[in-house]
Order: structure tokens, then C-alpha cells, then sequence
């Protein structure tokens, strides 16, 4: 019986999230990662053929720790659909290298817009969407469809240091946001 493995692939998933999260996602590659466990290649070419696959497994992880990071709304939350879009925004603002290795990157284009848009994994945020302004699921989709992007844009300007994360600020945008997008479909404007 061979003898087990000392460097595990989940070792190294780890190995390359945290180069990602510390330095980027231009440097992770098989000798950084190996450097980062302190062994030889070896064993990371024995898990991962190629760079692309190892960075393929990083990418799962961190849309994992993305995921989770935003689906834990905060505890004083009133409207857990806002806790959401401010969650996705301090993301941003806390793993910077890690929303660009998610969202900003051509390499893995996991998901259309649209695509997202009819996703079942939204389904928690659009009935939370629903029981906040007491709508339809269609026009939960509709108004998730405007504040995604309004979200993902100031994320992605944090993210870039464009423009820097002030909780209230983002707090109030949101809100009148929101509020402004559920006037206007309950209006008909």
C-alpha cells in the first residue's frame, strides 16, 4: 500500500486562496503554491495537471467563501434584502484581490448576466426582496436586476480603488435605491 499523501489537494486549495487573497490571482501558480505548503511541485502537479486547474479549484473556493460571506446577513438588519447588497459591497471592500479574481476576470466566465438573473441560487435574496416591498417574484427580479448592478458597480470601484467604502454612505444609497425602485414599478413609472 503506497504511503498517504503528506500535501492533500485541499491543502493546496487553501494554499492558493490565501496567495489570491494576499496577493492576487496573477500570482498564484504551481511554484507559489507549492513555496506557500514548503514542499516541491510535485505534489501540487500531481493534484493539478496545470496552473489553469489549480486555479480553477481556487476560483470554487473563493465563490464558496463569497457566498457565504454574503448570505450571512447582519443581525440588525431590517431588511435582509439591503444586508445582502451591503454584504457583496464590504466584500469588495475587505477581499479586494478576491472580488477581482471573481468578477474582473476573463478566465472564468462562469455565468451570464441574464443567467443569473433566472438562477434558482438567488431565490433566498428575491424572496427576501418580495416579503420586503410586498411584490410579485417577476417584480423581484425586475428590481434585483437594477440594484445588482447599482451594488456591483460600487463594489467593483471599491474593489479597483476608485472610491472608498464608507458603510453609512452605502447604507443610505442602497436604501434610497431600493425605496426609489419599488416606488417606481409600484407606480408604473
Amino acid at each position: 500500500m503506497p504511503p498517504k499523501a503528506k500535501i492533500t489537494k485541499e491543502m493546496i486549495v487553501s494554499a492558493g486562496l490565501r496567495i489570491v487573497r494576499r496577493e492576487g490571482a496573477e500570482n498564484l501558480n504551481v511554484r507559489r503554491a507549492a513555496a506557500e505548503l514548503n514542499c516541491s511541485t510535485q505534489p501540487v502537479m500531481y493534484h493539478f495537471r496545470a496552473v489553469s486547474d489549480l486555479k480553477a479549484a481556487v476560483y470554487d473556493a473563493a465563490d464558496e467563501l463569497h457566498t457565504e460571506f454574503i448570505m450571512t446577513p447582519d443581525a440588525d438588519a431590517e431588511n435582509p434584502f439591503l444586508s445582502v447588497g451591503l454584504r457583496y459591497i464590504q466584500f469588495a471592500a475587505e477581499e479586494k484581490h478576491l472580488f477581482r479574481f471573481l468578477f474582473q476576470s476573463d478566465s472564468f466566465q462562469n455565468i451570464g448576466f441574464q443567467d443569473l438573473l433566472r438562477s434558482e441560487d438567488i431565490s433566498p435574496v428575491i424572496a427576501s426582496l418580495r416579503a420586503a416591498a410586498d411584490i410579485t417574484e417577476a417584480q423581484a427580479r425586475e428590481i434585483f436586476e437594477v440594484l445588482f448592478i447599482c451594488v456591483h458597480g460600487a463594489a467593483s470601484l471599491i474593489a479597483n480603488n476608485s472610491i472608498r467604502y464608507e458603510k453609512a454612505h452605502f447604507e443610505k444609497m442602497l436604501g434610497s435605491a431600493f425605496d426609489n425602485a419599488v416606488a417606481a414599478l409600484k407606480g408604473g413609472a
